[in-house]
């Protein structure tokens, strides 16, 4: 098969277009024949540091149709048209096939294309688990979304949409229209406008691509209120591992979100998908041979929404 392989040793590019061994699913396992996969901060900081995947193929999202399953796969059969997000298993998405545990893949929404699909699965859910879950988000909270031009960014404005909530992004000038057709209330430019200047208070922070400091973002929470790190520079969040514990003393409280893969809540974001309620934002889509030119514009941090990569 055609794959995107990890290799540290060549001058210009340190990823490869070639063939590599098509995988041979396992008893429990469903061989897929990848159509789409996208790009997300989790490939690019593992290339970054030099720890590729033991299989030397980043990808951790994808959509594809079930080739052949194991004697032991129950839920899927081949023909289905599956997404899923293999960051817990592997990786694997830049190529044309990959072996995975069913409980890692849900069903494809009929009306998202597969490029729509591969773009759901981690910004998704870990939009969903920052809102949720680290966010506590109660109807009619004020929400701060920083940095929402992003894959995770446009899907926090819709999700914190649907719950009810009032909704402030912080984006550049070239993202003010998207985050207000996606359901933001209000939109600062923060090349105009610094929020920690104004008086307002918000029940919720998400910080996405914030350049903010923790005390920054704490000062600008109502009583009661939380704060939490989905994204932003390495440095930025080693530094807000050690410190969220200390400025969660008294009622305002800190996060960092590590989001994780959570089949049922995959599934949750695919019935959002299917419902109209939430859609992908796709900026730009790359042949899988281009897979290294894509990785380098992701990194850049100024995508509009997801960068996918088509592979059939």
């Amino acid at each position: 098969m055609k794959a995107i392989l990890y290799k540290k040793s060549k001058p210009n590019s340190i990823l490869e277009y070639t063939e590599s061994d098509k995988p041979v699913p396992k008893e429990n396992e469903i061989l897929v024949q990848i159509h789409a996969s996208s790009i997300n901060a989790a490939d690019y900081r593992l290339l970054r540091m030099g720890f590729p995947p033991k299989s030397k193929i980043f990808g951790a999202d994808i959509a594809g149709v079930v080739e052949s399953v194991g004697s032991k796969v129950k839920n899927f059969k081949p023909g289905d048209k599956v997404l899923g997000d293999l960051a817990d298993s592997g990786f694997g998405g830049f190529a044309e096939f990959v072996a995975v545990q069913e409980s890692f893949l849900v069903h494809k929404p009929e009306n998202l294309s597969f490029e729509e699909a591969a773009a759901l699965p981690l910004a998704g859910v870990t939009a969903l688990q920052a809102i949720r879950d680290k966010g506590n988000v109660q109807r009619k909270d004020s929400i701060l979304i920083d940095g929402g031009g992003g894959g995770v960014g446009t899907f926090a404005i819709q999700i914190a949409k649907v719950l009810g909530s009032h909704i402030t992004v912080i984006c550049s000038e070239r993202n003010i229209e998207q985050s207000k057709e996606l359901g933001a209330d209000t939109v600062i430019d923060y090349n105009k406008e610094d929020f920690t200047n104004t008086e307002t208070r918000y029940d919720l922070i998400l910080a996405v691509n914030g350049n903010h400091s923790l005390g920054e973002y704490k000062s600008s929470l109502k009583e009661n209120g939380r704060f939490v790190l989905i994204g932003g520079k390495f440095w930025q969040i080693i530094k807000a591992l050690f410190l969220v514990k200390l400025l969660s003393f008294g009622s305002k409280k800190m996060h960092v979100l590590m989001a994780k893969v959570n089949p049922k809540d995959l599934k949750i974001i695919a019935r959002l998908a299917q419902s109209g309620k939430i859609k992908p934002i796709i900026e730009r889509v790359y042949p899988l041979e281009q897979t290294w030119e894509a990785m380098q514009y992701v990194a850049q941090g100024h995508a509009k929404g997801k960068v996918v990569i088509k592979v059939k």
